[in-house]
């Protein structure tokens, strides 16, 4: 394996980047959908993108999702095609070139031509489309931008044909309309919203004579309806009233006017309050002011005036005014006198403005519309007319405003409102009015001739297939997405637009003769000419012979374009051009197996997705999802580039790494369709706390020696599916506990043991890891499989890990537990301000498992030790020597079942002996007052019972309710020296750190006290040599020992009042150390060449010379002397590597 560097050293960005080096020269993607073809198919829908802008986090987090689990599914033994789709058409397109080219009107675009204009929004369609590449690319995700698929593309719009006359020929399909926001065009109800901008309009109060007879009536057979604040441009289409059922409806008559009203009982406040005649000589002027006037923000002003101004005649229902005809303000569609101008009810109808009775125009409302629609006032499907023209002027049927643009004509509409007697008041009002987002003019509410599917007719059948499918999270199918579909309306997929996929509708002058293409095929055979494009420009001039006859003309496709939901939810057909080609693919497959995208997409791709398919095929689209929420600026408001909020997805990739925002994302309640506020920090926490805690675990593995063999703790967790956690047990627990095996301190075997277990251990985490960061995975297998027999090329092409074996659930349990009792320990030091690195006496820990005990007092007893810094460890299985048991009752648990009982069964509990609860604990189970009660019903309490004769700051302890930790806290001298001894390793190892020392770096370490009384010092060395031998890896030396010729790293470095001690650390390279008494006999008594040796070995490399005594077995020969004969020489006998080995070896 190569050499790997420190931590602080790897930069995973650039490190990223030679892996993406990398998978270009070995084609890896490539390669793998090579390797996995002819394998089982795993089909993936990719939802296609707007390319008009660049990517941001959403796009980032569901591609993340996506490449996770089609790369996992690779891996598992699957054959995952993954293509690119562009959604091309639609307003997103039309309204960039209308901004270029400063196109305000529909007639703009027919000027210049539909050709050019199509020809421009073709050209800005690819326009981001090498940084969409680069960006994707660079997240680490695989996926076949070359054989992308696009909307425009002709096969994919002759699919999208191909679908649309499925649901013609199962009569899915009608002409109606769609009433909307409308700028030139229906906007859909999935798509972008209008904009808001206050305005000032004009609102007025009207009067309709009603033609009804109330029973208590004597005034009049005609009485007046008072209709509330409509709009007044729409009063001429006016073809009802609306009331609602439920609401109380009064008539009143004002005691000065005499006028009659009926108004809902609710919104008497809203009648004018007409004044009587001033009566200066009876004081009537001053009353009638007193009477009418109101002060503002009082309420008690307005009830004084609608008290005292008008009388009660009568109270009656709203349902029974329905039915009721009333005489229309305008005469313009008299001819539906039949079925019009009559009262109808509904709920829409609301109480809190106006005056209960709402003005039906059914083509400039969708409630109006709806409601005439429910009570046959207008017929679905039949000719509807709107008087108002696609440029917002009245039609020549409104014959008095003809020609007027409908905003404009509101005063004079007014006028001949007030002319007919029909005002009783007109006012401006200040609100928010929608605007077109696009052209920035104001909206009108208006029907739109569309042709619809009939989703209507298909609701019971999707919400079946919505329950086929397998949601993550469920409650976005369960709840959001299933309301959403049963209240799904009939889709209107018709647009009167340009850049689209035409509808393939063919319809003869008379609308007698309509032909439906499904092929580009059937158009150039029915039309003679051939087709080569299949947008408007290119096919609005094809005609057809009628096949009735020449007598009867042509039939000429109509206008509209699709909507382009309506090809997006083509697209599991279209991307493969089925059923044109990819038949058999297609019909294996289907329905797909996976789609992602966010949470907005429940009202858009999804649900296009499972209309079309139940459409077609009575099947959901699809059999797995995954719905992602909103990734929002880290103030929690949209992600804004005008505002800047947020940093650029390649700024955060260029300083933490691909990886890292990957696992950001996924490891967040984004992936559970909640919002995430995005913060760049988030990012860094990731690669401080999982990347580089698991690359310093890997830079433990560069020496290693492969084999097969490991630990068996480690060893069972390699397939817990919680990998986060898997990790961090992996750095902060076997790592870290395991530093002296690692680093060969207990021994080769040992060392080799520890080793190859974390080998092992981060190759298969590396493999399970490898669909969520591909790029780190990757660095790491590059190295790792170096000294692997027959290794893949890439980690994507290995098989995905497979259980093996069986879990050792006891030792999981153990390790568990230790973590626990360590925690606890940590509580009682910190209670009592104990620092860790100060030694304590005895832990005892008492527990009736003794299979557990077992474990502590013997494979996991020197972890706890060493990490809390204790002498001794007490296990102790009798509870009741330590601890008095009690019993409570689960409130939470018992609570619902028990219900009454509760309170006799508490009292039971409660008065549990200990002898019964340890019965209970062993049983799993007790009954009480006729209840059988199980182990998670009661809770066994453990209360620490301290020993005779001690305090709590002598002997303290804590538990969990499982585990009871009981630690000695009395000092004694062999503890204050255990306490200096750590002191004086922890200085060592920082002074090796601020050398920026490797840990394979050898060195000598040498101890100076500077204090007067040395025996302080000379005793805590002496008593504690076997420790800081162990801790440092070698002893630590006096510095009176060390040679004159020494190389000082880090000269004298002196500490100061460490537990009242002060004293120098030296740290030395490794000096050879000669035995010339030894030596001398081997030149015979020569002390001349016992010199020269001596120089000439000095001279050598230390590490060179180390590896040849190694190689020797401990011996070398020595015969490159001049005029020195040859000898051989022992290590340990005439040289020693280190004043450590030759003090070990005196001793």
């Amino acid at each position: 394996m190569e050499e790997v560097c420190e931590g602080k050293d790897f930069s995973f960005p650039k490190q990223e980047d030679t892996i993406l080096k990398l998978w270009s020269e070995i084609k890896a993607f490539e390669t793998q959908l090579a390797r996995t073809e002819g394998l089982p198919e795993y089909v993936f829908y990719d939802g296609p993108p707007f390319a008009t802008g660049l990517p941001h986090y959403g796009h980032i987090l569901a591609g993340t999702i996506k490449d996770i689990i089609t790369r996992f599914f690779s891996m598992t033994g699957h054959h995952v095609i993954r293509r690119f789709g562009w959604d091309c058409h639609g307003l997103p397109v039309e309204n960039e070139i209308d901004r270029m080219l400063g196109i305000k009107r529909r007639d703009d675009v027919l000027k210049m031509g539909i050709d050019k204009y199509n020809e421009k929004c073709r050209g800005i369609v690819t326009r981001y489309v090498e940084e969409w590449e680069k960006v994707i690319t660079r997240t680490g995700r695989w996926i076949d931008f070359k054989n992308d698929y696009k909307t425009m593309d002709l096969k994919f719009m002759e699919s999208v044909w191909w679908v649309f006359a499925q649901l013609f020929q199962k009569g899915l399909v009608y002409k109606g309309f769609k009433v909307g926001w409308s700028c030139h065009t229906v906007l859909a109800a999935r798509r972008r919203s209008p904009i808001l901008r206050p305005v000032k309009n004009i609102g007025m109060f009207l009067i309709l004579k009603l033609w009804w007879l109330f029973q208590l009536s004597e005034i009049c057979k005609r009485l007046i309806l008072w209709l509330g604040q409509p709009t007044p441009w729409t009063l001429p289409s006016n073809l009802a009233l609306c009331v609602n059922a439920n609401f109380t409806y009064v008539k009143v008559r004002n005691k000065y006017s005499g006028k009659v009203y009926v108004v809902a009982e609710s919104r008497l406040s809203s009648l004018p309050s007409d004044k009587p005649k001033e009566n200066v000589a009876n004081g009537s002027v001053d009353d009638s002011k007193k009477l009418n006037s109101k002060t503002k923000g009082s309420s008690g002003g307005k009830k004084e005036i609608v008290d005292t101004s008008y009388e009660v005649l009568e109270k009656v229902s709203g349902a029974s005014l329905v039915g009721k005809k009333y005489e229309p303000l305008f005469d313009y569609f008299k001819e539906f006198s039949d079925v019009a101008f009559r009262v109808v009810a509904d709920n829409y109808v609301t109480d809190d403005s106006g005056t209960g009775v709402v003005h039906c125009a059914p083509a400039f409302g969708e409630d109006d519309y709806r409601v005439c629609l429910e009570n046959k006032v207008i017929n679905k499907g039949e000719n509807l007319i709107v008087a108002v023209d696609d440029d917002g002027c009245f039609t020549e049927r409104i014959t008095d405003f003809s020609g007027r643009y409908v905003k404009d004509a509101d005063k004079a509409i007014i006028e001949a409102v007030k002319a007919n007697g029909r005002l009783v008041k007109s006012g401006t009002f200040t609100h928010s009015y929608p605007f077109c987002w696009r052209s920035k003019t104001p909206l009108i509410y208006r029907a739109v001739p569309s042709w619809f599917i009939r989703v209507e007719q298909l609701k019971e059948k999707l919400l079946e297939n919505n329950t086929q499918t397998y949601w993550v999270p469920d409650f976005v199918k369960e709840k959001r997405f299933h309301n959403w579909l049963e209240n799904a309306r009939d889709w209107a997929v018709s647009r009167s637009r340009f850049w689209g996929t035409p509808l393939p509708v063919w319809i003869s002058e008379d609308g007698e003769e309509i032909v439906v293409m499904d092929s580009i095929e059937k158009l150039e055979k029915l039309s003679g000419v051939k087709v080569f494009d299949l947008h408007r420009h290119n096919i609005d001039n094809i005609t057809i012979p009628s096949s009735r006859g020449p007598e009867y003309g042509y039939l000429r496709r109509i206008d509209d374009v699709f909507d382009c939901w309506f090809e997006s939810g083509s697209m599991p057909y279209a991307y493969i051009h089925y059923p044109f080609e990819n038949v058999e693919l297609f019909e294996k497959n289907f329905p797909g197996h996976f789609v992602a995208e966010g949470l907005d997409q429940t009202r858009g791709w999804f649900y296009t997705l499972m209309v079309l398919s139940t459409a077609l095929f009575g099947k959901p689209a699809f059999r797995n999802l995954i719905c992602n929420g909103l990734v929002l600026a880290e103030d929690g408001k949209k992600m804004s580039k005008s505002l800047k909020n947020y940093p650029s997805p390649m700024e955060v990739i260029d300083d933490y790494g691909a990886d890292a925002l990957r696992l950001y994302l996924i490891n967040s309640p984004v992936v559970r369709a909640e919002p995430l506020r995005f913060k760049k920090e988030g990012v860094f926490g990731v690669v401080k706390d999982v990347f580089l805690p698991w690359y310093n675990a890997y830079s433990h593995t560069e020496s290693c020696i492969f084999c097969p063999a490991g630990d068996e703790w480690l060893s069972t967790y390699t397939v817990v599916p919680y990998l986060l956690k898997f990790l961090d047990n992996l750095t902060n627990i076997y790592v870290r506990f395991n530093r002296k095996r690692l680093k060969g301190r207990t021994g080769e075997e040992d060392c080799r043991m520890a080793l190859s277990t974390l080998f092992n251990v981060l190759l298969v985490s590396c493999k399970v890891m490898a669909p969520l960061t591909p790029f780190f995975t990757e660095v790491l297998y590059q190295n790792m499989r170096k000294i692997l027999n027959e290794s893949e090329e890439s980690i994507h092409f290995c098989s995905f890990p497979q259980a093996e074996g069986k879990r050792d659930e006891r030792i999981e349990q153990s390790v568990t537990r230790m973590m626990t009792i360590i925690d606890l320990a940590r509580n009682i030091c910190e209670r009592h301000n104990k620092p860790l690195k100060n030694t304590l006496r005895e832990m005892i820990i008492v527990h009736p498992d003794a299979d557990f005990l077992d474990d502590i007092a013997g494979k996991l007893r020197e972890y706890v030790l060493e990490e809390l810094n204790i002498r001794s460890l007490v296990p102790c299985n009798d509870t009741l020597k330590y601890a008095s048991l009690r019993a409570e009752p689960d409130f939470s648990v018992l609570g619902k079942r028990l219900g009454k009982s509760m309170g006799v069964v508490a009292k039971e509990v409660k008065a549990m002996s200990q002898e019964s609860i340890l019965g209970f604990e062993k049983a799993g189970e007790v009954t009480l007052s006729g209840h059988c009660l199980k182990l998670a019903d009661i809770k066994v309490v453990r209360d620490f019972k301290r020993p005779n004769g001690t305090t709590e700051k002598e002997i303290d302890a804590t538990g969990d309710g499982d585990v009871l930790v009981i630690l000695d806290l009395r000092p004694d001298e062999s503890l204050f020296e255990a306490g200096i001894a750590r002191e004086i390793v922890n200085r060592i190892q920082k002074l090796r750190k601020k050398a920026a020392l490797e840990p394979t770096d050898m060195v000598e370490a040498y101890f100076d006290s500077l204090d007067q009384d040395k025996s302080v010092s000379q005793r805590v060395l002496h008593s504690q040599e076997q420790y800081i031998r162990d801790a440092i890896g070698l002893p630590l030396l006096p510095s009176s020992v060390m040679p004159s010729d020494a190389l000082v790293v880090v000269a004298e470095e002196s500490f100061h009042g460490i537990s009242g001690m002060s004293f120098v650390i030296s740290l030395a390279r490794p000096a050879l150390v000669f035995n010339s008494d030894a030596i001398l006999p081997l030149y015979l008594g020569n002390a001349e060449s016992v010199r020269c040796l001596q120089t000439y070995l000095l001279s050598r490399d230390h590490a060179t010379l180390k590896s040849e005594f190694q190689a020797g077995n401990g011996k070398i020969t020595v015969d490159c002397i001049e005029n020195i004969p040859p000898v051989d020489l022992v290590l340990g006998e005439h040289v020693f590597l280190s004043v450590g080995d030759f003090r070990t070896k005196s001793q």
